[in-house]
């Protein structure tokens, strides 16, 4: 979608159009729900955030200037709402220690998932990213399945670029950590079998 349909579309919205309304949610409603997904980690929770986010987009359509990307406010909006999921349910999920990390690891691991299908390979990395917290998963998911720059993800986090790019970077190596536990059994395996 264009910036030119995006502001027809916003438009059309502001003037009472359900019709476009729906098809803004259509386009981006698995775009906002995997985004809720991973700092929640609760599927019902995830679902119950994803409406609440379409109905502050909803409400707040006409604050929109045009200063980011369409998306990128979306975004910002359903991380906003997540933040506030969070905080009211006071959750805290438990870090993944970074110490035992090591560069040659990130070398290891890629090699050994050079060895899995890439289809097999997004599942294992995404089952991963669900284990990290909800910050870590976020910039990864942002910057890895969505494709999002460091000033797109800085944009809806509301930090600096060189601080998401730092986040970034230690998000990797708890992903390092948990993904090098979860290949360690095959690995045993193939030397065993002589693959």
């Amino acid at each position: 979608m264009t910036t030119n349909d995006e502001n027809i579309l916003i438009d059309a919205i502001n003037n009472g159009d359900t019709r476009a309304y729906a098809q803004l949610v259509d386009r981006y409603k698995d775009l906002v729900y995997t985004l809720a997904l991973r700092m929640l980690k609760h599927k019902e929770e995830a679902e119950e955030v994803a409406q609440d986010t379409f109905i502050k987009v909803f409400k707040s359509l006409h604050k929109f200037k045009g200063d980011s990307k369409f998306s990128t406010w979306i975004y910002r909006v359903a991380y906003n709402t997540c933040l506030d999921n969070i905080k009211k349910n006071k959750k805290y999920l438990n870090n993944v220690a970074i110490d035992e990390f090591t560069f040659n690891k990130l070398d290891t691991i890629d090699n050994a998932l050079d060895h899995i299908i890439k289809e097999e390979k997004s599942v294992l990395i995404k089952n991963c990213i669900d284990k990290l917290p909800e910050d870590s998963s976020v910039i990864l998911t942002l910057f890895y399945f969505e494709e999002l720059s460091l000033d797109e993800i800085s944009k809806i986090i509301n930090i600096e670029a060189n601080t998401v790019k730092v986040k970034l970077f230690r998000a990797r190596k708890k992903l390092a950590v948990i993904l090098e536990h979860h290949l360690q059994p095959q690995n045993r395996v193939n030397y065993e079998t002589g693959r």
